[in-house]
């Protein structure tokens, strides 16, 4: 295992227990987000980075009892919390690194990922192992439930230039990696990009 990815699982196991009391009122914005990645009953949905599979029910109730639905983590404490939280009854759960999904090529509908861009040691990469799992056409939903500045402010740092949330790196990134940008929102009250999968 990478130092990064040990890195990602001791941040994030050292949180799991109390993630979600944290943020108690983030289940709206998830429920929205979910909603304009525009799926329809049967599609197939990862939800990618899931965590404590917060997305689940939304991403469920999108796709219907017909659909798939799949919430990878590379942490195992995120993902048992996931189980304490009754989430994994609406999507199979998966211990898997989004840079080598076990998921066959162009079987996905759409991804979703909540605040999983700042987390992805090689961003360009992932985001193609990303494109490689959705079918042309399909989509990718990047969230955040709150936007840049907020999200800096809560952790006491200011937004940089690098940010890779910022649109003017955010575009070309997503656009080398098999992806284009269609909509780009960054408010206090959410940070929302939604990409098309390029042939």
């Amino acid at each position: 295992m990478s130092d990064d990815h040990t890195r990602v699982q001791e941040f994030f196991s050292a949180r799991a227990d109390d993630w979600d009391t944290r943020f108690p009122g983030d289940g709206p914005a998830y429920a929205a987000a979910v909603a304009e990645l525009g799926l329809r009953e049967g599609d197939r949905v990862l939800d990618a980075g899931c965590g404590t599979g917060r997305a689940l029910p939304p991403l469920r109730a999108a796709v219907g009892p017909s659909g798939v639905v799949l919430g990878a983590d590379l942490t195992p404490a995120m993902l048992e919390a996931a189980v304490r939280a009754g989430r994994h009854r609406d999507g199979r759960l998966l211990l898997a690194d989004v840079a080598a999904l076990p998921v066959r090529t162009r079987s996905l509908d759409a991804v979703f990922g909540a605040g999983l861009i700042s987390h992805l040691p090689r961003p360009d990469r992932d985001l193609r192992e990303l494109a490689r799992v959705v079918r042309p056409g399909g989509t990718l939903a990047l969230f955040h439930p709150i936007g840049r500045a907020a999200l800096a402010a809560r952790q006491g740092r200011r937004i940089t230039p690098e940010d890779l949330r910022a649109e003017p790196n955010l575009r070309p990134l997503l656009a080398g990696s098999g992806w284009r940008m269609t909509s780009y929102v960054d408010e206090d009250t959410r940070f929302l990009a939604l990409a098309v999968r390029e042939d």
